[in-house]
């Protein structure tokens, strides 16, 4: 398996519990990667859902993967700041084709001010039912959704402004490097 290396284009695929593909993000470009975390920027990004619908992004984003937690963070850089949105999932895989995750329902949008909204609860309690997520998926879920608010709410890294910027001039630079 070929490994990733910074400057690196790269697919994103999510599924649901039951193996299905959920959603597809066309390309990313990785802009740093260490041993817990994986950095991807992309903008006007392809997005096909698993109905076969797609759609572009709009806004640049710096994508955040962990090793080690069950969620990743989308830091979108809008025209008026910095908005996160973030997946309660499992943490990601790469094999050679795509970074790859399991999306768990739960969704935490965070405004530019720093205030957050739990999203799509309804969802997550549907699919507990049809995909029977064992009571281990469920806790580590619902821990994991308490991990990220504190998170949040102390501004810890990737929930940084500065830093999310540091990541996007990366991002730009990879981007204008590999149109030489």
């Amino acid at each position: 398996m070929k490994p990733l290396n910074v400057g690196d284009a790269v697919q994103i695929h999510s599924y649901k519990h039951n193996k299905t593909l959920h959603r597809i993000w066309r390309t990313a470009t990785v802009i740093k990667q260490t041993e817990n975390c994986l950095i991807l920027g992309n903008y006007k990004t392809r997005v096909i859902e698993s109905d076969g619908r797609n759609w572009m992004t709009k806004e640049p984003a710096i994508c955040y993967f962990f090793k080690d937690k069950w969620f990743n963070v989308i830091g979108m850089l809008k025209s008026d700041g910095i908005y996160y949105y973030c997946n309660l999932s499992s943490p990601y895989l790469y094999d050679g084709e795509a970074v790859k995750y399991i999306d768990y329902d739960l969704d935490v949008r965070v405004s530019r001010d720093g205030s957050l909204k739990i999203l799509d609860e309804d969802e997550y309690l549907k699919h507990q039912l049809k995909f029977r997520y064992s009571d281990d998926i469920k806790e580590i879920v619902e821990k994991e959704l308490q991990d990220l608010i504190k998170m949040i709410e102390n501004k810890e890294l990737p929930f940084d402004h500065s830093y999310v910027m540091e990541c996007y001039e990366l991002y730009k630079e990879y981007k204008n490097t590999s149109k030489k």
